[in-house]
């Protein structure tokens, strides 16, 4: 019996898109408190990694490629006990390009299907394929990484407020499915978080562009929006699912925990 106090030691944890950014800071996190870590991502070497991670090479959004992922998972470590739908891509669109000098800034549908199929349809297939292993064992947690933007709608992100809307609204539905087989599911909604590598020019400039301001507007004094005064840590998020993720929080299903320093109204 482990003597920690989220006593997650020898759980299997897959964490989506855990190569980088928000994923990776939970996997570090659930590797700290003694689980056994399994990341999912499109990059890298399969198997154990220096860090205690194990990888598996994965796309979301392809039900062959998860289903060979889960399959890995439960070969390798026998069970699966939380699964972290992490992995999601966002591309600042408008609706419409009223000003019509950036074209490539207005909602496409190839970049419409992209955001579904990754942020939408990617924890649709991890979550069937892993809640079938967890109905077997009658315990398991799923935990959603949505974002303020899917409770509030945001500016020039329409399409990804929307798939974290949904990915919310998952969380509610299959929480009430799953309950009776000792299966939690919740979602976790961060706000504004520290800058990673994720957070590329690219996305900067097309961020400013829908915003209607130059991308060192964008980077504003948070001390007047956030009431805390200051960006979240991607700590603080790992923190956060880990004891969701523990029997710590075993009341806590069906809802969405948001993150943002009291920005969010959610």
């Amino acid at each position: 019996m482990s003597d920690s106090w989220l006593e997650l030691e020898g759980k299997v944890a897959i964490v989506t898109g855990g190569a980088s950014g928000i994923g990776l800071q939970i996997a570090k996190q659930f590797v700290k408190n003694g689980a056994k870590v399994v990341v999912s991502d499109l990059n890298g070497t399969e198997g154990q990694q220096a860090d205690g991670i194990y990888f598996i090479k994965c796309d979301v959004t392809k039900k062959d490629s998860v289903d060979r992922m889960i399959a890995q998972t439960v070969a390798q470590f026998g069970s699966i006990d939380i699964l972290v739908n992490n992995a999601g891509v966002n591309l600042p669109r408008l609706l419409v390009d009223v000003a019509g000098e950036r074209p490539e800034y207005e909602l496409s549908e190839k970049d419409f299907d992209f955001m579904i199929a990754v942020n939408q349809k990617g924890p649709y297939l991890c979550a069937q394929a892993a809640a079938k292993e967890m109905v077997k064992q009658n315990k398991g947690v799923i935990i959603n990484i949505a974002s303020e933007a899917g409770q509030e709608g945001s500016a020039g992100q329409s399409c990804y407020s929307a798939t974290k809307g949904a990915l919310i609204s998952f969380t509610r539905s299959w929480a009430k499915e799953l309950g009776k087989y000792n299966i939690r599911v919740v979602a976790v909604a961060p706000g504004i978080l520290e800058t990673t590598g994720l957070r590329t020019a690219a996305y900067e400039e097309a961020l400013a562009y829908t915003r209607g301001v130059s991308v060192a507007e964008l980077n504003q004094d948070y001390s007047k929006s956030i009431p805390l005064g200051r960006e979240g840590q991607l700590k603080e998020v790992g923190e956060l699912v880990s004891y969701l993720a523990s029997d710590r929080s075993s009341y806590i299903t069906g809802t969405t925990i948001n993150i943002s320093g009291g920005k969010s109204r959610g």
